[in-house]
């Protein structure tokens, strides 16, 4: 396997990886039965709007920016984020066309083929819905399928209490807190450490797809089996 070097056989060594680096994150579009998944554009943000205005609590585990007061300012905001490749941001539409929020990816690393789902806004029309789980698995199809890492990352503030059990429900496992990670917002943050790794994607995979499936569903849309159980997530 091309990159490996000879190493003392006395000295214990991680197994061979395939070097080859993972793609970059593009300009897809991401389908699935309850909306999709595709680039974030300026023209996204009147909708985005429409539904996080009035909404501050969304933003208090952002690290560094929101809430917005006004329209002009939340769409400047959505502005600067479409340049950039890292974090890479898409926007989460429901069936009818209608953006719901934000997730990007970002901290990748192609030669390590690593990254992690961040950045992840979800107004209260899309939180604790079908394609609010829907656009976790599009993203997460995408990493491993297409682009190719072989590990993908959930980080989040260690008092996120939401945000922590999320990363648990679809999958992720707990790695640990870095303490005094960051200052946010003028306050100290711990950061909470989750991972996924390609080789326990099948399985992910797998709970997803059941879980989404039409039939764990009742006439009600009341799931029958919960992604938690699925996946037999714990508390961190």
């Amino acid at each position: 396997m091309s990159g490996l070097t000879s190493v003392n056989p006395a000295l214990p060594v991680g197994p061979p990886v395939d070097g080859t680096p993972a793609q970059r994150p593009g300009a897809v579009t991401l389908t699935g039965a309850c909306g999709r998944v595709e680039r974030l554009e300026q023209h996204h943000d009147i909708a985005l709007w429409d539904v996080l205005k009035g909404h501050d609590h969304v933003w208090t585990y952002m690290s560094s920016y929101g809430p917005f007061g006004d329209f002009q300012t939340f769409s400047a905001w959505i502005g600067s984020r479409i340049p950039l490749d890292d974090p890479y941001s898409y926007a989460i539409v429901d069936a009818d066309g209608r953006p719901r929020g934000i997730a990007a990816l970002m901290e990748i690393r192609p030669a390590m083929r690593s990254c992690e789902v961040g950045h992840v806004v979800y107004s209260p029309e899309l939180q604790r819905t079908r394609l609010a789980t829907e656009a976790q698995y599009l993203l997460a199809c995408y990493v491993f399928e297409t682009l190719g890492y072989r590990r993908y990352e959930w980080k989040c503030n260690a008092l996120n209490a939401a945000s922590r059990r999320a990363a648990l429900r679809l999958g992720f496992k707990f790695e640990g807190i870095l303490r005094q990670h960051m200052i946010a917002k003028g306050r100290n943050r711990d950061t909470a450490y989750f991972s996924m790794l390609d080789s326990e994607w099948p399985a992910r995979k797998a709970a997803f797809e059941r879980w989404l499936a039409p039939e764990n569903f009742d006439e009600l849309g009341q799931q029958k089996v919960s992604l938690s159980a699925l996946n037999g997530a714990s508390g961190a």
